[in-house]
């Protein structure tokens, strides 16, 4: 029986996106055993991946060197005999731990100086448009592998899907004081990327008070940071319509929002790490696009809307608007997003 390690993204989207990968090596081999290393908070998304046999928490924090821990790592790993590695991230470090561990076969794409460290280099990276196209390749020899009509096409490819646990969901909404008797429409307005990802509070706050009024309640989905942003959202809202959102930022662990986003009919998002979450539970995802770009990571569910402008200067993939106007995000109007939620039947 053949073992892989994968070391994965420090992302939640990419760990999301990466379990095409996982996928493809199933489909490949249904028996084959996959344990995955990665930073801590990726478990509870890791164990909603039935194709994950172990999420093995890596201890460092990102962008931490410190060779002496990874060798310590790659030498327990050893007992393992695990027959290939998958290295997903293209930095340097992230290659070592596979080589520690003495893993005869140690696959990724070219990046920071690794030859040696990886023994099977992908060189053609960008010859793949989708980032889910360099993933799955990964799972196919190099020789196959030429630009992305080797794999046939978007279309083709395995997608994402997180297990929804209906227990823990209802222990969630327990908690949180949450219920299902109107339908929900999830908002993220977050992202860690930066300001030139996010879609004003005014807009989205339009959104939500045209939700309410056909009868959905809302829920705002991030982390702490996320916080004071989601409640700008609800204060926007007028007092008759504020009793149905809900500031969910902060108040809720990642594998809660998993679950509690598996609840929403709809999920309207920037372009970040919960978008990706809300298409792998089947929601149906507005993706809202500023400075980035969907030809390069698309919420991968056939149930999607991508809304952005087409003005000239985007995308520019910047941080923060280097004109300073955000014209991509604020001439992005409320209505173009609420002509695309389904109305309640």
């Amino acid at each position: 029986m053949s073992k892989v390690l994968i070391i994965g993204p420090s992302w939640v989207g990419d760990m999301v996106m990466s379990q095409s990968l996982f996928k493809r090596l199933k489909e490949q081999d249904p028996e084959l055993i996959i344990d995955v290393l990665a930073p801590g908070w990726c478990k509870p998304i890791l164990e909603r991946m039935p194709e994950v046999r172990h999420a093995l928490e890596m201890p460092l924090e990102h962008g931490a060197f410190d060779i002496k821990t990874r060798y310590s790592i790659g030498r327990q790993l050893r007992t393992e005999q695990y027959d290939r590695a998958y290295v997903i991230p293209r930095s340097a470090k992230s290659a070592l731990v596979p080589f520690f561990a003495r893993i005869p076969k140690r696959i990724g794409w070219k990046g920071e100086m690794r030859y040696g460290l990886l023994n099977d280099i992908r060189p053609n990276r960008n010859l793949f448009k989708y980032m889910v196209e360099r993933l799955v390749a990964l799972a196919h020899p190099k020789k196959e592998m030429v630009d992305s009509s080797s794999l046939g096409g978007l279309s083709t490819l395995p997608i994402p899907k997180l297990t929804v646990n209906q227990e823990t969901q209802q222990q969630a909404l327990h908690q949180l004081a949450l219920n299902l008797d109107n339908p929900v429409i999830g908002l993220c307005p977050g992202a860690e990327f930066g300001p030139a990802k996010q879609w004003p509070t005014k807009h989205y706050a339009e959104v939500a008070q045209h939700a309410v009024k056909q009868g959905y309640q809302v829920w705002l989905f991030g982390s702490k940071k996320d916080h004071a942003t989601c409640e700008e959202i609800v204060q926007f809202v007028g007092e008759e319509q504020r009793t149905k959102l809900h500031n969910l930022a902060g108040a809720t662990s990642l594998i809660q929002a998993v679950d509690l986003l598996g609840a929403c009919k709809t999920v309207v998002s920037n372009d970040s790490g919960l978008m990706h979450v809300a298409a792998a539970v089947g929601c149906h995802v507005i993706g809202i696009y500023g400075s980035t770009s969907p030809d390069y990571t698309p919420p991968l569910t056939d149930k999607v809307n991508i809304v952005s402008t087409d003005i000239e200067c985007r995308p520019c993939f910047q941080r923060q608007c280097p004109l300073g106007h955000l014209r991509c995000l604020t001439d992005l109007s409320s209505q173009h997003v609420i002509s695309l939620i389904v109305p309640i039947e």
